[in-house]
């Protein structure tokens, strides 16, 4: 019975768990989903002076959906003009650039301002508001590379050039004769990066990126395209416009109209305004420690991203095993005498199989990116960000833990399952009483190993922007321009998070080993010493 107990007990705490999880959303995230009138923003809130994350509501910043940051920039201000007209409250949802598209075509945002050039290619999918802004292309480089007085395109032979991923920038390097295009980054933070550590001489993008990086950069200079003989660029190409889902034509034209009544000239003072309030590399005014000033300003976004990687972890964990507890028990269930059941034995047996190869044998990365948005996009059922999180963390664990104890159920001596039967106990009886607690037993260092990699894969769930650790380094990173010491910091937690959680399961393991000076079936006599012995003649 004291097992049946230690089982129940375990059920309570999935249980338990998963509500904290589904309820571990921002104030902000279920107010929107309350009310109607929400008009949801997708951008990367990465990208200033367009848009930007930061951890307080100031300078006319709005709330970004699952999470306790704020977004502002060009791009927010642009919202908010819209949103007043259609007298809605603008969330943004922060997306990374690759996600944009999907999140519009399922339906999990409504429009798309993150500074996106409305491309033929991206024109078959979506549907483009009028231009809200119109950009020149530079190269931007440091001052002292010998690309900074480029006057034609050949003068950039043999420069490593790179643009961010998905976009025409990286297209663009072509007509570069001779230059070497570097693989495609996926943010300008990491280019930004990159360029200050000498990997690439330099990145294609807008004059607007240059003014916003020389603001905290005076070390960079930008080239012009635009004015070299035979760069070309179509008109669509060079201006910025807001993505709306087709078949959405109200919107379209309610937008349209909104960006009529914005002159040109409070356009320029949005845009001078985002400059000056765009988040600045470290503290000019006060000389503090970096790591001191860095949790003074971002210490509540790093705990939010720890207790959502230990959710995710645990949760994901605790299902996981329960997933892989019962597909291994099913795995090993002896082959029925009657056909019938023998056949259907059979086919659970495959379908779980599949379950397992398709799981193990894709990148959660490609999982995370399949459910969230391929279910709203098919099923048009919208999982919150959370939710769908704890789900392939879940299903993913599940799958490997599978094989874990279906080896340990496999592993327990033959010797064992004869003598249960020759007690009489049935399948199941064997199975809770006597194979069970051995094979989880012997389990644990499989399971704890398991609990550890899902710490550190939650890193992948950013593919679909859920606020764990890792996406709160990369936010705080592209916002104080501090690469190196903030992953290196975030690298840290992960390490004493790891550490922590492996001493304890440690401590765990060596409970359940008992005592190792005991004799089975031996009473007070046998055990005792020649002393003890002598004692009791």
């Amino acid at each position: 019975m004291k097992s049946r107990f230690r089982w129940i007990a375990a059920l309570l705490t999935i249980l338990i768990s998963l509500f904290i999880g589904f309820s571990f959303n921002s104030r902000e995230a279920q107010a929107a989903k309350k009310d109607s009138s929400v008009l949801k923003i997708g951008m990367e809130a990465n990208y200033p002076p367009y848009n930007w994350t930061q951890p307080k509501k100031t300078n006319g910043a709005v709330p970004i959906d699952g999470s306790n940051s704020y977004a502002n920039g060009y791009d927010v201000q642009i919202a908010k003009i819209i949103g007043k007209r259609l007298h809605k409250k603008v969330v943004v949802e922060k997306t990374q650039w690759d996600g944009l598209l999907p999140a519009l075509t399922s339906g999990k945002i409504d429009l798309i301002i993150a500074g996106m050039s409305p491309t033929a290619e991206r024109r078959k999918a979506i549907n483009f508001s009028e231009p809200y802004r119109k950009s020149t292309f530079v190269v931007i480089t440091n001052k002292a590379s010998k690309y900074s007085n480029a006057k034609k395109l050949s003068d950039f032979k043999g420069a490593k050039l790179t643009a961010q991923q998905g976009t025409l920038h990286y297209d663009l390097i072509k007509q570069l004769k001779g230059a070497k295009r570097e693989p495609a980054m996926r943010d300008f933070s990491a280019m930004r990066q990159s360029l200050a550590s000498g990997t690439i001489d330099g990145y294609v993008a807008e004059d607007i990126e240059f003014e916003s990086y020389h603001n905290v950069n005076p070390n960079i200079i930008a080239v012009s395209l635009n004015k070299m003989a035979g760069f070309k660029v179509n008109h669509d190409d060079s201006v910025t416009s807001i993505g709306v889902k087709k078949g959405n034509t109200k919107l379209l034209n309610e937008v349209n109209a909104t960006l009529r009544t914005i002159s040109n000239k409070k356009r320029e003072q949005l845009m001078s305004q985002a400059i000056k309030e765009q988040p600045k590399a470290g503290n000019e005014t006060k000389k503090e420690n970096w790591l001191v000033t860095t949790w003074k300003q971002y210490g509540g976004m790093i705990m939010s991203g720890i207790g959502m990687t230990l959710l995710l972890a645990l949760v994901g964990t605790v299902v996981g095993f329960f997933i892989g507890l019962l597909i291994g028990i099913v795995r090993t269930i002896p082959t029925p005498t009657t056909r019938g059941k023998r056949w259907a034995l059979n086919v659970v047996k495959w379908l779980l199989s599949v379950y397992v190869e398709i799981f193990r044998g894709t990148p959660m990365m490609v999982q995370a990116a399949v459910i969230y948005y391929g279910i709203a996009q098919f099923w048009h059922l919208n999982l919150n960000r959370t939710i769908a999180a704890l789900i392939i963390v879940s299903i993913n664990t599940g799958a490997y833990l599978a094989e874990v104890i279906r080896g340990g159920i496999i592993s327990t001596p033959e010797g064992q399952f004869e003598a249960a039967s020759a007690l009489g106990m049935t399948h199941s009886q064997k199975m809770w009483h006597i194979i069970l607690p051995q094979a989880i037993k012997n389990c644990l260092p499989s399971i704890t190993n398991e609990f550890i990699v899902n710490i550190k894969d939650t890193s992948v769930l950013s593919i679909i922007s859920v606020s764990e650790l890792f996406f709160v380094g990369t936010t705080i990173a592209s916002q104080s321009f501090k690469f190196f010491p903030t992953y290196l910091m975030i690298s840290a937690i992960y390490l004493i998070l790891t550490f922590t959680i492996t001493r304890i399961f440690n401590f765990i393991e060596k409970k359940l080993e008992g005592k190792k000076n005991y004799n089975l079936m031996a009473n007070q006599v046998q055990v005792g010493t020649p002393k003890d012995a002598g004692a009791n003649n």
